[in-house]
């Protein structure tokens, strides 16, 4: 544990160094292919970063806030573009929190966008919403403890563990992206949109990957991939088709580059080679929403669209079966289940044994006066 905190304390005084770099001296450069070649050593830098951790947990948040978010970032601010290119100039400890947390800044008058999108491909004709029900963060912590310290994941039966897996990694990222916006917020005193939103009330996939799960990736994918992607089809295609099929190539082609980020991600955890079963769930999924869109905007024109009720549970139910089947198994085959699972544990005892230690020292103050 010690070597690691060492290994950790290492990496982010690397990163603090390098956004430090790109702020004082690349951000100086004429945005474009100057700028970009610039930064070539960042990148560098943030892809071999991971591989200085030992453990599961510190290893896969670096890898993704690090190699991949922080790097997609810089790509974007080479030629002026993204959260790291504003006018006025960003202030530095701003310009770090946006480069190396998975934040996004709530636009409003003091913050206004420099990258006014639509936030929806399209959007879906479902006849009604689901009923919202949203789980605040105490209670995502408290089930996701409850879950990691319940359930015995080395003697349960397989269904069980992979079930479970899907909570866990949901309850995870969200609560560590809620935890990231807690600190920029109370650090920095800025308004920040929520990193997903209760993606288990999803009513299709499109709804899924696009406005309710990880949302902070999709804005990533939308700007790096897709937008440059779309501009392309919509260059090829005769005016009539732009609207029905310019978009298709460009979420297939933003599904492909996740599933390869998330193989990388995972042969950091893993140290394994790839077996690509994580890119073919996000090809997959990539495909059926194409397939789904295509249904929507060409079969169905917007007329109608299943009720939440029937959608919601055959939504979910497809990224789980999907999930179990391609995502899940190259974590549960090289045991970096079990790893992170006690890592939390281990964390959790930290935090335990501490809160009761506080909580001692305080009764003590108390009875001594």
């Amino acid at each position: 544990m010690e070597g690691e905190l060492k290994n950790l304390i290492k990496v982010w005084l690397i990163v603090l160094a390098s956004l430090c770099y790109t702020y004082f001296i690349a951000s100086k450069i004429p945005k474009g292919k100057l700028r970009l070649l610039s930064l070539i050593p960042i990148f560098f830098l943030f892809t071999i970063l991971p591989l200085s951790h030992t453990t599961v947990l510190p290893t896969g948040i670096t890898a993704f806030f690090i190699t991949w978010l922080a790097n997609f970032k810089l790509i974007l601010f080479s030629f002026g573009l993204g959260p790291l290119s504003s006018d006025p100039t960003m202030s530095l400890p701003l310009f770090i929190s946006i480069a190396c947390f998975p934040i996004k800044i709530k636009q409003n008058d003091k913050y206004p966008s420099h990258q006014n999108t639509q936030k929806h491909i399209n959007s879906s004709p479902i006849l009604k919403a689901p009923p919202k029900l949203p789980l605040n963060f105490p209670t995502k912590v408290l089930l996701f403890v409850l879950l990691v310290a319940a359930i015995d994941y080395k003697h349960v039966h397989p269904k069980i563990v992979l079930g479970s897996y899907c909570c866990l990694l949901y309850f995870l990222v969200d609560i560590v992206l809620g935890l990231c916006n807690a600190i920029v917020r109370a650090t920095l005193g800025i308004e920040l949109e929520l990193p997903s939103d209760d993606p288990y009330f999803s009513t299709s996939l499109q709804d899924f990957w696009g406005r309710r799960w990880n949302l902070l990736v999709t804005n990533i994918l939308r700007h790096t991939i897709y937008k440059p992607i779309r501009s392309i089809s919509e260059t090829v295609l005769v005016k009539q088709q732009k609207q029905k099929w310019a978009p298709l190539p460009a979420v297939l082609a933003a599904f492909i580059v996740s599933g390869l980020m998330h193989e990388l991600i995972f042969f950091y955890v893993t140290r394994v080679n790839p077996t690509w079963e994580v890119t073919c769930f996000f090809v997959l999924h990539g495909v059926c929403l194409v397939v789904e869109l295509w249904v929507k905007n060409v079969l169905l024109a917007r007329r109608c669209w299943l009720h939440w009720a029937v959608a919601g549970p055959l939504t979910i139910g497809f990224v789980v079966v999907t999930a179990n089947w391609l995502f899940l198994p190259p974590l549960v085959r090289n045991g970096a289940d079990i790893k992170a699972i006690e890592e939390c544990k281990v964390v959790m005892k930290l935090l335990k044994d501490k809160i009761l230690w506080t909580f001692e020292k305080f009764v003590i103050g108390i009875i001594n006066v």
